[in-house]
């Protein structure tokens, strides 16, 4: 018999049959690797992962708050190695004296907590409030808004008690508070509960010993700013230019961060 494809005899035993007529192994394995080879030109010409890494990667993306998720798995991942023998505290938390040799501790220090409650608190804060936010601003600067505002935190320690050192995400998750009543504030009304769960925080924080309240403070004025912000720029465009803005104003806000730290070393030398 004749493969179909390209006329060779082939053998009863090692004929192939297709939808076409028979085929001789060579050809199937020619046609298997081109096959092959248009899905591959596909997923890029369509932008699919080409691996399962990849896939995991898009299906975990796909989720509506992904990187809050990952947030809290990375700071419960930090709460456990702190419990293994070492300093990590130590090493991640901020101290003004650190700041230039070791720049990285005005964020990693909100990923290192005092306390099991310290922890389950702060990430049960950003598990509620965190998917909104992120969700209404896009993934990214939600993530670049989050670090901006453990950073104001963090300096705000460094202007009004330069001497302690500080531990924990409360700083940034005061942000996150901020951000959502200047954006709810700015999008139509807020809500009295939000407002309520602020305000007991805020006399928790003045109440009880321990709690650093310049980086309570200092993250909800950065988030107000980051909010009132964003929920401005929203008010006025639409579409893909509302993360554009949104990047704009978590950019002024940073500069800001930035040269306040300028303004609190140069009162240092």
């Amino acid at each position: 018999m004749l493969c179909q494809r390209c006329g060779r005899t082939i053998c009863g035993e090692c004929q192939q049959q297709s939808p076409v007529g028979a085929r001789c192994p060579e050809c199937v394995r020619e046609l298997a690797a081109e096959q092959r080879t248009r899905v591959k030109q596909m997923r890029v010409a369509t932008g699919a992962p080409r691996t399962g890494v990849g896939r995991q990667v898009r299906r975990w993306l796909g989720q509506p708050a992904p990187v809050t998720i990952a947030l809290v798995a990375v700071t419960a991942l930090i709460g456990v190695l702190q419990i293994l023998p070492g300093s990590l505290s130590g090493q991640l938390l901020y101290f003004l004296g650190y700041s230039f040799s070791e720049p990285w501790r005005f964020v990693t220090y909100a990923l290192v907590h005092a306390t099991p409650l310290h922890f389950a608190f702060n990430m049960l804060i950003l598990w509620m409030i965190g998917p909104s936010i992120e969700q209404r601003i896009g993934r990214l600067p939600f993530l670049a808004a989050y670090i901006v505002s453990a950073v104001g935190a963090a300096v705000a320690v460094a202007w009004f008690t330069p001497a302690t050192a500080v531990v924990g995400a409360s700083g940034a998750i005061y942000g996150l508070f901020g951000m959502a009543i200047g954006m709810q504030r700015m999008l139509g009304r807020v809500q009295p509960s939000l407002l309520i769960i602020v305000g007991i925080n805020l006399v928790i924080t003045f109440t009880f010993g321990g709690i650093s309240w310049p980086a309570h403070v200092g993250g909800l004025a950065i988030g107000l700013g980051l909010g009132f912000g964003i929920g401005a720029v929203h008010q006025r465009m639409r579409g893909d230019q509302t993360t554009k803005a949104a990047w704009l104003v978590i950019g002024g806000v940073a500069l800001v961060v930035a040269a306040l730290f300028a303004a609190r070393i140069a009162t240092i030398f």
